[in-house]
């Protein structure tokens, strides 16, 4: 497995992070090809459904994706998500009990912080980067600003709310380190299997990023 800081430079490489709601996981080798086609071999399959585990271990045998388990609320979880394959763990909050398990996993740790007291709190844990999660019901773009000017060396994966006509407002700010999204992978074009149009719009959205890094 990689460690955890190749894992984190390798988010931050891709600047985007899909993240993935998998109804089955038949539907799993499908989506990663689709990802991996359309220039952005990464994903946060979230623990939203009882195919999450199954569709990480399918994702990530591939060895050529950056897979991480995401909605992540317990250790137990944690370990479920390790046990698959996941090399990075994110969490809607910070707990401490999260963090802890990845460190004893060896996996790379993004828990949820929106406020000064939880980036300090993810700090005493020893987090630099954190999920600002919900985004734009946070304060968005400004709120990300905001909270890293005293917070000089820790980076921001802003998720939630965020697409095409945004994306720009957030990759713009240098403390953002990647931004989750799941426009490029609707749920229901997985679950009716039309991959080739996952495809363009991971293709449209790594090209939109591209854009934005030269601005």
């Amino acid at each position: 497995m990689a460690s955890v800081s190749d894992v984190l430079s390798g988010l931050g490489e891709h600047r985007l992070v899909p993240v993935v709601v998998l109804d089955a996981a038949a539907d799993a080798s499908g989506l990663a090809e689709a990802l991996v086609s359309g220039g952005l071999p990464v994903a946060e399959v979230t623990f939203r459904t009882p195919a999450a585990a199954e569709s990480i271990r399918v994702m990530a045998a591939r060895g050529d994706m950056i897979v991480g388990a995401g909605t992540v609320l317990t250790a137990a979880q944690v370990d479920e998500a390790a046990d698959a394959g996941a090399s990075y763990v994110v969490s809607p909050g910070l707990s401490r009990a999260v963090v802890e398990r990845c460190g004893e996993r060896g996996v790379l740790a993004l828990p949820g912080a929106v406020t000064a007291s939880e980036v300090m709190a993810a700090l005493e844990l020893g987090v630099t980067t954190v999920k600002f999660f919900p985004a734009e019901t946070s304060g968005g773009a400004a709120a990300v600003k905001a909270l890293a000017a005293p917070f000089k060396d820790v980076r921001f994966v802003p998720t939630g709310g965020i697409g095409p006509k945004n994306l720009h407002e957030y990759l713009s700010i240098p403390a953002v380190h990647a931004v989750g999204g799941s426009w490029m992978v609707p749920r229901d074009l997985i679950a009716s299997g039309d991959f080739d149009e996952v495809e363009r719009l991971t293709a449209q959205a790594v090209a939109l990023a591209g854009r934005e890094a030269l601005v």
